[in-house]
Protein backbone atom coordinates (compact mmCIF):
# COMPACT_ATOMS: atom_id res chain seq x y z
CA UNK A 1 0.00 0.00 0.00
CA UNK A 2 0.93 3.19 -0.98
CA UNK A 3 0.48 6.35 1.46
CA UNK A 4 0.10 10.04 0.20
CA UNK A 5 -0.53 12.63 2.87
CA UNK A 6 -2.68 14.69 0.57
CA UNK A 7 -4.74 14.75 -2.23
CA UNK A 8 -2.95 17.20 -4.28
CA UNK A 9 0.00 15.04 -4.60
CA UNK A 10 -2.06 11.83 -5.83
CA UNK A 11 -1.29 11.42 -9.53
CA UNK A 12 -3.19 8.39 -11.10
CA UNK A 13 -2.27 6.95 -14.39
CA UNK A 14 -5.17 4.99 -14.98
CA UNK A 15 -8.98 5.42 -13.14
CA UNK A 16 -9.27 4.29 -10.04
CA UNK A 17 -11.95 2.37 -7.72
CA UNK A 18 -12.45 4.61 -4.21
CA UNK A 19 -14.19 4.82 -0.89
CA UNK A 20 -14.30 8.13 1.56
CA UNK A 21 -14.83 8.65 5.25
CA UNK A 22 -12.78 9.35 8.44
CA UNK A 23 -13.70 5.09 9.20
CA UNK A 24 -12.32 5.54 12.89
CA UNK A 25 -12.03 2.17 14.46
CA UNK A 26 -11.77 0.21 10.56
CA UNK A 27 -14.27 -1.19 12.47
CA UNK A 28 -16.05 -4.74 10.49
CA UNK A 29 -18.87 -2.49 8.78
CA UNK A 30 -15.62 -0.62 7.35
CA UNK A 31 -13.75 -3.49 6.44
CA UNK A 32 -16.94 -4.42 4.26
CA UNK A 33 -16.61 -1.57 2.11
CA UNK A 34 -12.89 -1.67 1.78
CA UNK A 35 -13.06 -5.16 1.11
CA UNK A 36 -15.48 -4.84 -1.56
CA UNK A 37 -13.67 -1.87 -2.79
CA UNK A 38 -10.63 -3.84 -3.21
CA UNK A 39 -12.41 -7.12 -4.63
CA UNK A 40 -14.34 -4.91 -7.67
CA UNK A 41 -11.02 -3.08 -8.15
CA UNK A 42 -9.20 -6.10 -8.73
CA UNK A 43 -11.91 -7.60 -11.20
CA UNK A 44 -11.85 -4.05 -13.25
CA UNK A 45 -8.50 -4.39 -13.26
CA UNK A 46 -7.61 -1.24 -11.63
CA UNK A 47 -6.62 0.38 -8.62
CA UNK A 48 -7.74 0.67 -5.13
CA UNK A 49 -7.89 4.14 -3.12
CA UNK A 50 -9.33 4.61 0.16
CA UNK A 51 -9.39 8.70 0.78
CA UNK A 52 -9.43 10.13 4.62
CA UNK A 53 -8.41 12.97 6.56
CA UNK A 54 -6.96 14.00 9.97
CA UNK A 55 -7.06 15.81 11.60
CA UNK A 56 -11.01 14.19 12.05
CA UNK A 57 -13.13 17.32 10.66
CA UNK A 58 -14.46 17.28 14.24
CA UNK A 59 -11.66 18.55 15.55
CA UNK A 60 -11.41 21.38 13.43
CA UNK A 61 -14.97 21.60 12.95
CA UNK A 62 -16.06 21.39 16.45
CA UNK A 63 -13.16 22.54 18.62
CA UNK A 64 -14.83 23.54 21.69
CA UNK A 65 -15.68 19.33 22.00
CA UNK A 66 -13.73 17.00 22.99
CA UNK A 67 -13.53 14.43 20.74
CA UNK A 68 -12.47 10.55 21.43
CA UNK A 69 -11.26 8.49 18.34
CA UNK A 70 -11.11 4.72 18.89
CA UNK A 71 -7.46 5.03 16.67
CA UNK A 72 -4.81 7.09 16.38
CA UNK A 73 -3.79 7.65 12.64
CA UNK A 74 -0.72 5.49 13.22
CA UNK A 75 -3.43 2.58 14.24
CA UNK A 76 -6.05 3.39 11.60
CA UNK A 77 -3.31 3.37 9.76
CA UNK A 78 -2.03 -0.27 10.34
CA UNK A 79 -4.99 -1.32 10.46
CA UNK A 80 -6.17 -0.19 7.02
CA UNK A 81 -2.77 -1.81 5.32
CA UNK A 82 -3.64 -4.87 6.20
CA UNK A 83 -6.87 -4.74 4.05
CA UNK A 84 -5.38 -4.91 0.64
CA UNK A 85 -5.34 -1.09 -0.55
CA UNK A 86 -3.51 0.11 -3.22
CA UNK A 87 -3.28 3.31 -1.96
CA UNK A 88 -4.39 5.32 1.33
CA UNK A 89 -4.57 8.94 1.30
CA UNK A 90 -4.39 10.81 4.75
CA UNK A 91 -5.57 14.39 3.49
CA UNK A 92 -5.17 16.89 5.99
CA UNK A 93 -8.91 18.30 7.14
CA UNK A 94 -9.00 22.29 7.38
CA UNK A 95 -11.68 24.62 7.72
CA UNK A 96 -11.25 25.49 4.04
CA UNK A 97 -11.35 22.33 2.86
CA UNK A 98 -15.01 21.89 4.54
CA UNK A 99 -16.33 24.88 2.59
CA UNK A 100 -16.16 22.80 -1.31
CA UNK A 101 -19.89 22.22 -2.40
CA UNK A 102 -20.57 19.06 -2.82
CA UNK A 103 -20.64 19.61 -6.69
CA UNK A 104 -16.93 21.07 -6.30
CA UNK A 105 -15.84 18.42 -4.64
CA UNK A 106 -17.16 15.55 -6.93
CA UNK A 107 -15.89 17.69 -9.94
CA UNK A 108 -12.32 19.06 -8.65
CA UNK A 109 -11.92 15.98 -5.94
CA UNK A 110 -13.25 12.52 -6.77
CA UNK A 111 -13.08 13.30 -11.04
CA UNK A 112 -10.31 15.52 -12.08
CA UNK A 113 -7.81 14.68 -8.87
CA UNK A 114 -8.12 11.09 -7.91
CA UNK A 115 -9.51 9.90 -11.80
CA UNK A 116 -12.47 7.97 -10.29
CA UNK A 117 -14.49 5.42 -12.25
CA UNK A 118 -16.06 3.85 -9.44
CA UNK A 119 -16.72 5.18 -5.91
CA UNK A 120 -17.99 2.83 -3.20
CA UNK A 121 -19.58 4.25 -0.23
CA UNK A 122 -21.54 3.08 3.30
CA UNK A 123 -24.45 3.52 4.34
CA UNK A 124 -25.74 7.16 4.67
CA UNK A 125 -22.69 9.30 3.73
CA UNK A 126 -22.53 12.73 3.80
CA UNK A 127 -19.79 15.09 2.57
CA UNK A 128 -19.11 18.87 0.85
CA UNK A 129 -20.16 21.53 2.44
CA UNK A 130 -22.69 21.59 5.50
CA UNK A 131 -22.52 17.83 4.86
CA UNK A 132 -25.40 18.83 1.87
CA UNK A 133 -23.87 15.67 -0.46
CA UNK A 134 -25.99 12.58 0.04
CA UNK A 135 -26.11 9.11 -2.53
CA UNK A 136 -29.03 11.15 -4.37
CA UNK A 137 -26.69 14.15 -5.13
CA UNK A 138 -23.73 11.52 -5.84
CA UNK A 139 -25.88 9.52 -8.05
CA UNK A 140 -26.85 12.49 -9.98
CA UNK A 141 -23.15 13.75 -10.31
CA UNK A 142 -22.18 10.30 -11.39
CA UNK A 143 -24.33 10.77 -14.84
CA UNK A 144 -22.95 13.88 -15.57
CA UNK A 145 -19.40 13.29 -14.88
CA UNK A 146 -19.47 9.44 -16.01
CA UNK A 147 -19.10 7.48 -12.83
CA UNK A 148 -20.37 4.49 -11.00
CA UNK A 149 -21.72 4.91 -7.23
CA UNK A 150 -22.40 2.28 -5.26
CA UNK A 151 -23.74 2.46 -1.34
CA UNK A 152 -23.16 -0.24 1.15
CA UNK A 153 -26.00 -1.24 3.23
CA UNK A 154 -26.01 -1.00 7.06
CA UNK A 155 -23.75 -4.14 8.47
CA UNK A 156 -25.34 -5.73 10.98
CA UNK A 157 -24.86 -7.82 13.77
CA UNK A 158 -27.95 -9.40 15.44
CA UNK A 159 -29.92 -6.55 14.59
CA UNK A 160 -27.72 -4.33 16.08
CA UNK A 161 -26.04 -1.62 13.68
CA UNK A 162 -22.13 -1.14 14.36
CA UNK A 163 -21.19 1.95 14.31
CA UNK A 164 -17.70 4.06 15.53
CA UNK A 165 -20.33 5.80 18.16
CA UNK A 166 -21.62 2.51 19.45
CA UNK A 167 -18.07 1.18 19.80
CA UNK A 168 -17.29 4.32 21.67
CA UNK A 169 -19.96 3.72 24.22
CA UNK A 170 -19.14 0.25 24.47
CA UNK A 171 -15.69 0.93 25.88
CA UNK A 172 -16.90 3.64 28.01
CA UNK A 173 -19.00 1.43 29.81
CA UNK A 174 -16.72 -1.23 30.30
CA UNK A 175 -18.40 -3.54 27.62
CA UNK A 176 -14.93 -4.99 25.67
CA UNK A 177 -16.20 -8.13 24.55
CA UNK A 178 -19.50 -5.91 22.20
CA UNK A 179 -16.36 -3.78 21.20
CA UNK A 180 -13.77 -6.01 20.12
CA UNK A 181 -16.69 -7.99 18.05
CA UNK A 182 -17.74 -4.97 16.48
CA UNK A 183 -13.93 -3.93 15.58
CA UNK A 184 -13.22 -7.49 14.57
CA UNK A 185 -9.82 -7.28 16.62
CA UNK A 186 -8.75 -6.21 20.36
CA UNK A 187 -9.18 -2.75 21.18
CA UNK A 188 -5.51 -1.10 21.19
CA UNK A 189 -3.37 1.00 23.34
CA UNK A 190 -0.18 2.51 22.74
CA UNK A 191 2.31 4.68 24.48
CA UNK A 192 5.74 5.23 25.59
CA UNK A 193 6.91 3.12 29.08
CA UNK A 194 7.66 5.80 31.72
CA UNK A 195 8.93 6.06 35.33
CA UNK A 196 6.52 5.34 37.84
CA UNK A 197 6.15 5.57 41.78
CA UNK A 198 7.36 2.04 42.03
CA UNK A 199 4.41 0.88 44.26
CA UNK A 200 3.87 -1.73 41.98
CA UNK A 201 7.21 -3.41 42.54
CA UNK A 202 7.10 -3.06 46.41
CA UNK A 203 4.09 -5.26 46.62
CA UNK A 204 5.23 -7.94 44.35
CA UNK A 205 3.48 -6.84 40.91
CA UNK A 206 5.58 -4.59 39.00
CA UNK A 207 3.64 -2.05 36.21
CA UNK A 208 4.57 -0.63 33.43
CA UNK A 209 3.62 3.31 33.16
CA UNK A 210 2.16 3.49 29.29
CA UNK A 211 1.94 7.46 29.01
CA UNK A 212 -0.10 7.83 25.54
CA UNK A 213 0.97 11.13 23.22
CA UNK A 214 -2.55 11.53 21.64
CA UNK A 215 -4.99 13.46 23.56
CA UNK A 216 -7.57 12.25 21.33
CA UNK A 217 -7.36 8.41 21.95
CA UNK A 218 -10.26 7.18 23.58
CA UNK A 219 -9.64 5.63 27.43
CA UNK A 220 -12.14 2.44 28.22
CA UNK A 221 -13.90 2.81 31.41
CA UNK A 222 -11.65 2.45 34.53
CA UNK A 223 -10.82 -1.39 35.85
CA UNK A 224 -8.56 -4.04 35.28
CA UNK A 225 -8.32 -5.84 31.79
CA UNK A 226 -6.40 -8.64 30.56
CA UNK A 227 -4.02 -7.97 27.79
CA UNK A 228 -1.23 -8.97 25.22
CA UNK A 229 1.26 -7.04 23.76
CA UNK A 230 4.13 -7.97 21.51
CA UNK A 231 7.61 -6.65 22.81
CA UNK A 232 11.04 -7.24 20.82
CA UNK A 233 9.18 -10.01 18.67
CA UNK A 234 7.39 -11.33 21.91
CA UNK A 235 4.23 -12.33 22.85
CA UNK A 236 3.64 -11.43 26.43
CA UNK A 237 0.12 -11.27 28.53
CA UNK A 238 -0.51 -9.90 31.54
CA UNK A 239 -2.91 -7.61 33.81
CA UNK A 240 -3.42 -3.92 32.99
CA UNK A 241 -5.11 -0.84 35.52
CA UNK A 242 -6.91 1.81 33.73
CA UNK A 243 -7.37 4.81 36.63
CA UNK A 244 -6.74 7.03 39.42
CA UNK A 245 -5.26 4.68 42.25
CA UNK A 246 -7.89 5.41 44.87
CA UNK A 247 -6.40 3.39 47.46
CA UNK A 248 -3.12 5.31 46.97
CA UNK A 249 -3.11 8.80 46.08
CA UNK A 250 -6.63 9.19 43.66
CA UNK A 251 -5.04 11.66 41.59
CA UNK A 252 -4.41 11.86 37.99
CA UNK A 253 -5.36 8.82 35.74
CA UNK A 254 -2.73 6.12 34.59
CA UNK A 255 -2.51 3.17 32.22
CA UNK A 256 -0.34 0.64 34.25
CA UNK A 257 0.49 -3.03 33.07
CA UNK A 258 1.74 -6.08 35.04
CA UNK A 259 3.42 -8.32 32.39
CA UNK A 260 3.08 -12.43 33.19
CA UNK A 261 6.64 -13.81 33.32
CA UNK A 262 8.51 -10.74 32.12
CA UNK A 263 11.89 -9.31 33.09
CA UNK A 264 12.69 -6.86 30.70
CA UNK A 265 13.91 -3.47 31.13
CA UNK A 266 11.64 -1.43 28.29
CA UNK A 267 11.67 1.83 30.00
CA UNK A 268 11.57 4.64 26.89
CA UNK A 269 10.19 2.15 24.76
CA UNK A 270 7.23 2.52 22.46
CA UNK A 271 4.70 -0.95 23.24
CA UNK A 272 0.89 -1.62 21.97
CA UNK A 273 -1.42 -3.50 24.34
CA UNK A 274 -4.46 -5.34 22.94
CA UNK A 275 -7.29 -5.59 25.44
CA UNK A 276 -8.93 -8.89 25.87
CA UNK A 277 -11.18 -8.92 28.61
CA UNK A 278 -12.30 -6.88 31.57
CA UNK A 279 -11.99 -8.37 34.84
CA UNK A 280 -13.31 -5.59 37.18
CA UNK A 281 -14.38 -1.69 38.00
CA UNK A 282 -11.79 -0.09 39.37
CA UNK A 283 -12.39 0.43 43.81
CA UNK A 284 -10.62 1.71 46.80
CA UNK A 285 -9.28 -0.81 49.05
CA UNK A 286 -9.03 -0.15 52.80
CA UNK A 287 -5.53 -0.71 52.95
CA UNK A 288 -2.44 -1.71 50.50
CA UNK A 289 -2.39 -5.21 51.34
CA UNK A 290 -5.93 -5.45 51.09
CA UNK A 291 -4.93 -4.34 47.47
CA UNK A 292 -2.00 -6.81 47.01
CA UNK A 293 -4.83 -9.42 47.79
CA UNK A 294 -6.91 -8.19 45.42
CA UNK A 295 -4.40 -8.09 42.96
CA UNK A 296 -3.27 -11.42 43.25
CA UNK A 297 -7.44 -12.60 42.55
CA UNK A 298 -7.20 -10.32 39.67
CA UNK A 299 -4.00 -12.44 38.60
CA UNK A 300 -5.66 -15.85 38.89
CA UNK A 301 -8.66 -14.69 37.27
CA UNK A 302 -6.61 -13.25 34.17
CA UNK A 303 -4.89 -16.62 34.18
CA UNK A 304 -8.26 -18.63 34.05
CA UNK A 305 -9.42 -16.56 31.50
CA UNK A 306 -5.91 -16.95 28.98
CA UNK A 307 -6.16 -20.91 29.46
CA UNK A 308 -9.24 -20.64 27.29
CA UNK A 309 -7.46 -17.85 24.65
CA UNK A 310 -6.58 -19.46 21.65
CA UNK A 311 -2.98 -18.13 21.80
CA UNK A 312 -2.04 -18.65 25.70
Amino acid sequence: MEITHSIFDFTPTQKTFVTIGTFDGVHIGHQKIIKKLVDDAKSANMKSVLLTFFPHPRMVLQKEVSIQLINTIKERTKYLEQLGLDYLIIHPFSKEFSRLTALDFVRDILVNQLNTSKLIIGYDHHFGKNREGNIEQLTEYSHLYDFDVEEIPAQDINDVSVSSTKIRKALLGGKLKTANKYLGYNFPLAGKVVNGKQLGSKIGFPTANIAIIENYKLIPKTGVYVIKSKINNELFFGMMNIGNRPTVDGKDQTIEVHFFDFNQNIYDQEISVNLLYFVRDEQKFESINDLKNQLKIDKETSISFLKSYANY
